[in-house]
């Protein structure tokens, strides 16, 4: 993931083959083995690895989203970054003012009260004394944290404690900004003016880490993202790619979950009407999990066994991965007739031309209803994904217009 072609001066992060390891210590002799080889300058043996072979560049001016599960390393990773700890191996190289929002509170001295904080924190992050003194009511308004600013740190809830730390980076005005789940703690107000400022930091060329689990402030934020998978760069580039394929991976997880929680419904194959193929169609050609463009058309074939060689009815809907609906119909409402292709076989093909469906994991179901179309017999369901460049949520994107009230 490192671009050699690219001029030095314009990168302020350059990790090149990050790994970070712990030892595993379970017990006293654990310990003392541990320590016994640290002293004899030896590798400890029993060690968990957190991070793996992590190597990317982030350019001046660049805002990148870390994402992944809780406990796939992407704290640790900041941490490295942010000169918190070291790796056990590879390189990690940073140009520039840096200024880091990690643990809640990291920095802080309960004892000490907000304006006492201020102080130390401003002057740890490298601010000399008149900066600190100018800076102090800037910082004390944006955290707005009224009368609390002259009590100690201990009685602030954890709100108020991000609050404080957001406030003194925000006057650092540093090169490079890493936050890790800033919006995880506070009021809307106050989530509000962090992105506000984040907007403005970004405009003015900041450089931005930005860690959340929320992809709808990571697609705002950010440019570019790094999926972070079980300690491994497991992919990296579009914010929009590598999110959206994110999401998908998560949908999916909740399906398997349902699958081994029983919740899964099986074809039937008795004596009764029934879906005995389905295909999802793209460019023409049948696809396994197929991944459209969003405005692509999703066209769908199969075809129904009728017991008794009469004209069967489909149903055909769409539904995200989580089972809730999208859109469905039946071939009865529209008075479409399948096309009898053998004894008691009977083909059929729906179309969405214009497709309006948001980025996402969803599937199709069918369903082989009677002629009469009042019963609904077995189930068949087929998964695809939609991919595309937008930040808008839900499932369709519906048209719409803006303008003066």
């Amino acid at each position: 993931m490192i671009d050699q072609s690219t001029n030095k001066k314009d990168v302020l992060i350059e990790l090149d083959g990050i790994a970070k390891c712990y030892p595993k210590l379970r017990s006293s002799t654990d310990r003392v083995i541990a320590l016994w080889q640290v002293l004899r300058g030896k590798e400890i043996s029993r060690q968990h690895q957190v991070l793996s072979d992590i190597s990317f560049q982030v350019l001046r001016g660049e805002s990148l989203g870390i994402i992944g599960e809780n406990g796939a390393g992407k704290s640790t990773l900041l941490k490295i970054i942010a000169g918190v700890i070291n790796p056990t191996r590879g390189k990690a190289v940073v140009n520039g003012r840096l200024g880091a929002l990690l643990e809640l509170g990291a920095g802080f001295h309960p004892e000490h009260t907000g304006r006492e904080n201020i102080r130390i924190a401003a002057g740890l992050m490298g601010l000399s004394r008149a900066e600190i003194k100018a800076k102090t009511p800037q910082i004390i308004e944006f955290a707005d944290i009224g009368s609390y600013i002259d009590e100690p740190i201990k009685h602030y809830s954890s709100g108020m404690i991000v609050r404080l730390g957001f406030a003194v980076v925000s006057a650092m005005q540093p090169d490079i900004l890493i936050t890790d789940e800033v919006f995880a703690v506070g009021d809307e107000s106050f989530q509000k003016k962090c992105t506000a400022w984040l907007d403005e930091y970004r405009q003015r060329g900041g450089t931005l880490l930005f860690c959340s689990h929320s992809m709808f402030h990571v697609q705002k934020l950010c440019k570019r993202a790094c999926w972070i998978h079980h300690g491994k760069q497991f992919m990296y580039g579009d914010v929009f790619d590598v999110t959206q394929h994110y999401l998908a991976y998560h949908e999916a997880k909740t399906e398997q979950q349902k699958q081994a929680g029983g919740e899964t419904q099986s074809v039937n194959t008795s004596n009764e009407y029934r879906v005995e193929q389905v295909h999802l169609l793209q460019a023409g050609n049948a696809v396994i999990d197929p991944v459209y463009q969003m405005g692509e058309a999703i066209s769908v074939t199969g075809q129904v066994w009728s017991p008794d060689d009469r004209h069967p009815n489909v149903a055909v809907g769409i539904l995200r991965s989580d089972e809730t609906p999208v859109f469905g119909t039946t071939s009865e409402m529209a008075g479409y007739q399948l096309k009898k292709i053998g004894q008691n076989q009977y083909g059929f093909s729906i179309s969405f031309p214009d497709s309006v469906l948001l980025p996402g994991r969803y599937m199709i179901k069918s369903h082989a209803l009677d002629p009469e179309g009042l019963r609904v017999f077995d189930t068949v369901e087929l998964y695809f994904q939609v991919v595309g460049k937008t930040r808008e949520f839900g499932f369709c994107q519906l048209k719409h217009q803006w303008g003066s009230s």
